[in-house]
């Protein structure tokens, strides 16, 4: 897995022009059940990817806090709200919370998440390659495949299936 991981940026830099010219393509005329292709392709390859042999999302990016995970996880520490931004968290150039620092902080060695059933809906939801109009963040998909092997999976899969 870890070989992947390390193969996957230079991956998805090869890919980068023809995925950002599918998407391109897909978001003036996306499929009528876009939505069921996805949500297929994306069980598909969580059935055969185990996210806790890669964790690669947590070791080199961070989610976004809303307001509503940060008073989950600061009720979760039995803390204040407040508190907890404070010792984990601060504002990036567009004034949203993220983690002060990556690898993320609840990432155990054995790839477990310490607040897993917390979690903030940003970790919830990646790589977000189930999302309904996936075609409408085209541009974070072109970021997460060089992340998360299973997203840079699931566009090749899309490329072959969906025929622009």
């Amino acid at each position: 897995m870890q070989d992947q991981i390390n193969r996957l940026p230079k991956l998805a830099k090869d890919k980068h022009k023809e995925n950002k010219a599918f998407f391109a393509k897909l978001k003036k005329r996306p499929p009528k059940k876009i939505d069921y292709i996805m949500q297929d392709l994306h069980e598909k390859e969580f059935e055969r990817t185990d996210c806790l042999e890669c964790a690669n999302c947590c070791k080199t990016t961070g989610p976004l806090f809303t307001d509503k995970d940060i008073e989950r996880i600061a009720k979760y520490f039995k803390m204040k709200p407040q508190k907890f931004v404070e010792q984990f968290l601060r504002l990036d150039e567009e004034n949203d919370y993220i983690l002060q620092s990556v690898p993320c902080t609840f990432l155990g060695v054995d790839n477990y998440c310490s607040i897993y059933d917390v979690r903030p809906k940003a970790c919830r939801e990646f790589p977000h390659t189930d999302r309904k109009k996936f075609q409408q963040i085209s541009n974070l998909t072109l970021k997460n495949v060089a992340i998360c092997p299973a997203a840079y999976n699931i566009v090749e899969a899309m490329k072959q299936q969906i025929k622009i």
